[in-house]
């Protein structure tokens, strides 16, 4: 079972290799904001419990595994940005609502909001009902 932060670390790691073709430790510290000494700590652990393979000096791949777990993460994060977005939570507020709940939530929880999106999209005339009665509640309250 990964950590909070072993899910960063995969999350930016299968980012990193979807955009660039590569994750080097400098890139990754950079991206979650830590010394690079802590991501090369982190990555001997998820290296250790087979989510990639690190050779020093040579790079480092993801596992099946790894890249299972890092794209199931970044289609969560993605979600919860559509779903926030959705319900009307304001574009600077949403990566730093998702940052603050994306591990807090059960990947039953992640399933009903995905289940949620799909029934909008299929359905806009709810959307458009949704998006009046938050004009109304903002109303009533402003």
């Amino acid at each position: 079972m990964a950590t909070p932060s072993m899910e960063d670390y995969l999350e930016r790691i299968y980012k990193l290799i979807d955009e660039k073709g590569y994750a080097r430790v400098s890139d990754i510290a950079e991206g979650l904001e830590v010394h690079p000494s802590s991501v090369t700590k982190m990555i001997q652990k998820l290296d250790k419990d087979n989510y990639l393979v690190y050779e020093k000096y040579r790079g480092l791949i993801l596992t099946n595994k790894g890249k299972k777990m890092g794209k199931r993460l970044v289609d969560r994060h993605q979600l919860l940005e559509d779903f926030l977005s959705l319900i009307g939570v304001s574009k600077e507020n949403i990566y730093k609502d998702v940052e603050g709940i994306e591990h807090h939530l059960s990947w039953d929880s992640i399933t009903c909001i995905e289940t949620l999106l799909e029934y909008f999209r299929r359905n806009p005339e709810r959307m458009e009902e949704l998006n009046k009665l938050r004009a109304e509640l903002e109303n009533d309250n402003g």
